[in-house]
């Protein structure tokens, strides 16, 4: 990224709406407020003024805001243009402004230049376009606590403790002629339990925060007419799937989210699975068996009037989590219970009837772990690997200090925690990394 240039996106969604915001960020801000606006702004005032063309005519009017360095988002100058929501009129203000030689910004170069800039850190600078993604309002609030810091000061201080620690040790490495082993004194490895259990604490937080932003994936698998679609109707509360006495009437995948108490789950509907010579359903059964690899959860739904018949045969590959639903118990006067069989759960539910199915969501919650409003930040899964490695070299100087007492090797595993730790807020990164979390932004953010 060249800081020197100026950049400028729209930062409203595409289309027609009642207004269209421009952003523009960099050096060349002062010029190109002098160019459009012919006018200085004052800073943070807002001011209803014309846009003009390089020719000085108007085309177009509306609102006109300053921010000047380093009191910005980015950081640097920048200026919005708050102008009528026609594609085309924004479009030609763009146009306006790579006359003057700044260029259209890249996905998500507002936010990383805010970022190399110190004004937000990694986590804070993801938690932007959480909050933009947000499916629910618990999710929605849990990325707004992040984006205030939350989740960073958290490791912050975990960090903080952990630099008091190396300089103990390093200390203590440092001056090997004493005749105290300071190694060996029982507050390091009290220090380093703390450590780990406070590490502990915040990856706890974190896998919810990761449950909250990207959700589970819920594949519904079986044999056709089994009530798959039915079932998914049942989820959505509403007509996603055509539901017919046909077997195989689902032939493709059909996808629909819902949530259980904030937490976004992604349903996926397939094609029942049975050998066939239909082309197309054939087509349905290989893209079903795709997704049941891909699942979070695995829900193979059974037709318990002929239960013998509609076990599954296993003729897939799957990794998930394997729930058998008896489906259509009313018909045989079945109760709705879920029983805990140790190497896999069954449920029974009548999906037509709506019988069982807070049984179903009850336990599709509880599955992953999801704890509800117990969730205090968004997180990723970047996050979460990061914070397993420095437990996991947490937990090796704790052995070093406790068997080996080999300081050089417990200063060793220090530092790379530290190291992951500091890759979770960006003051460890590399630019591979910046760039594949910004480019998942929109452009205009």
């Amino acid at each position: 990224m060249n800081v020197e240039e100026t950049i400028a996106a729209v930062a409203t969604p595409p289309g027609r709406g009642g207004i269209a915001v421009i952003r523009i960020s960099g050096p060349q801000v002062q010029q190109a407020m002098f160019a459009v606006l012919n006018k200085k702004l004052m800073p943070r005032a807002a001011l209803f003024c014309d846009f003009l063309d390089e020719n000085q005519e108007v085309m177009d009017q509306g609102i006109a805001l300053f921010f000047p360095a380093p009191a910005s988002f980015t950081g640097e100058d920048v200026l919005e243009l708050q102008g009528h929501g026609g594609p085309v009129i924004a479009d030609h203000l763009l146009r306006r402004l790579f006359l003057l030689g700044i260029r259209l910004a890249k996905p998500g170069e507002f936010t990383e230049r805010a970022f190399l800039n110190n004004k937000m850190d990694l986590i804070q600078a993801e938690s932007v376009a959480d909050l933009i993604n947000a499916s629910s309002l618990q999710a929605a609030c849990a990325a707004l606590h992040s984006l205030q810091g939350d989740f960073s000061r958290l490791i912050y201080r975990l960090v903080e403790s952990l630099i008091e620690l190396r300089v103990y040790i390093e200390a203590a490495l440092d001056f090997p002629e004493e005749e105290i082993d300071f190694l060996k004194e029982p507050i390091l490895i009290e220090k380093t339990k703390n450590l780990i259990q406070e590490l502990e604490m915040i990856l706890s937080q974190a896998k919810q925060g990761v449950l909250l932003q990207e959700g589970m994936t819920v594949v519904i698998a079986g044999h056709p007419n089994a009530g798959k679609s039915t079932l998914l109707n049942a989820l959505s509360k509403k007509d996603v799937a055509i539901v017919t006495d046909i077997p195989g009437t689902t032939r493709d995948v059909l996808r629909q989210e819902i949530q259980i108490e904030g937490l976004p789950v992604h349903i996926v509907d397939t094609a029942g699975l049975r050998l066939s010579q239909d082309k197309i359903e054939q087509e349905g059964v290989r893209r079903a068996k795709e997704e049941i690899k891909k699942a979070d959860q695995l829900l193979w739904i059974v037709d318990i009037t002929k239960k013998e018949k509609e076990m599954p045969a296993f003729d897939f590959e799957y990794t998930a989590p394997l729930t058998i639903v008896y489906n259509k118990i009313d018909l045989i006067g079945e109760k709705q219970k879920i029983l805990n069989l140790g190497n896999r759960t069954e449920i029974y539910l009548s999906a037509k009837l709506n019988l069982g199915m807070d049984l179903l969501q009850t336990y599709l919650k509880n599955a992953v772990g999801y704890v509800g409003d117990e969730g205090k930040f968004t997180a990723r899964t970047r996050h979460i690997f990061a914070l397993k490695q420095a437990q996991i070299n947490l937990k090796q100087a704790l052995f070093f200090l406790k068997e080996e007492n080999h300081g050089e090797l417990i200063a060793e595993e220090l530092r790379h925690a530290q190291q992951h730790l500091n890759g979770i807020t960006g003051e460890f990164s590399n630019e591979d990394l910046l760039g594949r979390i910004f480019s998942s932004f929109c452009v205009g953010k």
